[in-house]
C-alpha cells in the first residue's frame, strides 16, 4: 500500500498533479485545497488514497494527512463517491466541512454542487459522532503543540498495539499536559496504564 510519493512537480493543473519519483511520472487527482498548498513548489509530498475498482485505478493525493483522513471518512458514509468527496475538499475547507456537519449546517453541505439534500444529511447523520471522537482528522492536529511528533508516534503505536484513534486521543492529551518533556516510550507506558 502507498502512503505518499514524495518528488519533482512535473505538471501541475486545479485538479491534477504529475510527481516524478523514481523515474516515473504519477498523474495524481488532487482537490483545489491540494492545489493551493502546492502551487509553486518544485518539489512535493503527495499524501495517497489508492482507489481501486474492476474497471478503473487511480491515485487520489492530498497535501496534508488530514486531509486524506477526512477524503476517507467522507467516503465511507453510502452515496458519497470518490468524485463527491472530491467536490467536497475542492468546494469547502477541510474545518469548514467538519464545523458544517458539527453544526447540522445541512444548506452548506448541499452548497457543494452534486451534493443533495438526502446526502447531506445522511453526512451529518454517519459523521457527526465520528468527528466529535476525532475521526477523519491526522492525530496531530488533535495535538497542536510542541510535543505532536511524540503524541503522533506514540498515537501511532498504540493503534497499531490495537487501540482505537479516539481512545488514544483522549488520554494522550492529559499525559502530554502532565508531562510535557515525556519520551515517546514513558508516553506509550502511561496511555497503556489509562487505556
Amino acid at each position: 500500500m502507498i502512503d505518499y510519493i514524495k518528488g519533482t512537480v512535473i505538471e501541475l493543473t486545479p485538479t491534477e498533479l504529475i510527481l516524478e519519483c523514481g523515474g516515473i511520472g504519477y498523474s495524481i487527482l488532487i482537490t483545489l485545497q491540494t492545489f493551493e498548498k502546492l502551487q509553486n513548489s518544485e518539489k512535493a509530498v503527495a499524501y495517497i488514497h489508492h482507489y481501486i475498482r474492476e474497471d478503473e485505478e487511480l491515485y487520489f493525493g492530498f497535501a496534508s494527512k488530514d486531509e486524506r483522513e477526512l477524503f476517507r471518512l467522507l467516503i465511507s458514509v453510502s452515496g458519497i463517491g470518490v468524485s463527491s468527496a472530491r467536490m467536497m475538499l475542492s468546494s469547502l475547507t477541510s474545518d469548514e466541512i467538519r464545523n458544517a456537519i458539527l453544526s447540522e449546517d445541512v444548506n452548506k453541505i448541499k452548497s457543494v454542487k452534486g451534493i443533495g439534500l438526502k446526502s447531506a444529511q445522511r453526512l451529518v447523520l454517519e459523521l457527526k459522532d465520528k468527528i466529535v471522537k476525532g475521526e477523519g482528522s491526522n492525530s496531530t492536529t488533535l495535538f497542536a503543540r510542541e510535543n505532536s511528533a511524540i503524541a503522533e508516534e506514540a498515537t501511532t503505536a498504540l493503534v497499531m498495539l490495537g487501540f482505537t484513534k479516539q481512545s488514544v486521543g483522549k488520554v494522550l492529551p492529559d499525559i502530554l499536559k502532565a508531562n510535557p518533556s515525556a519520551r515517546v516510550e514513558d508516553v506509550i507506558k502511561q496511555a497503556l496504564k489509562k487505556l
